[in-house]
């Protein structure tokens, strides 16, 4: 059994015992978290699919760690001003372990 839930503005393909790296979910480690926005479930060969979402499916999760996604560096250069910037950015993420796919109605 498996389901396909958005959080964060993506969908990630949940299953029991995954591990699901997210967008940063305020929480300590060890924090339960359920994510309620199931757009399908997947259970022995029958699917249930939402509009948008189905009803009474739900994805419980266990919070693993807080962390960072590896660094983008970029470079702004315009040629004849003398003009150079460099910066770079890394992502806030949650590391999520699925415990339980609940299916929907």
């Amino acid at each position: 059994m498996y389901a396909i839930v958005k959080t964060g503005g993506k969908q990630y393909r949940a299953e029991k015992n995954d591990l699901l790296i997210v967008e940063k979910i305020d929480g300590e480690p060890g924090t339960p978290v359920e994510l309620g926005e199931v757009v399908m479930v997947v259970a022995d060969g029958s699917v249930k699919l939402g509009s948008p979402f189905v009803k009474g499916a739900s994805v419980k999760t266990q919070i693993v760690r807080q962390g960072k996604a590896k660094k983008i560096n970029a470079f702004n250069y315009k040629p004849k001003k003398n003009e150079r910037k460099r910066w770079g950015h890394r992502q806030p993420q949650t590391h999520l372990l699925v415990t339980e796919v609940v299916g929907g109605k």
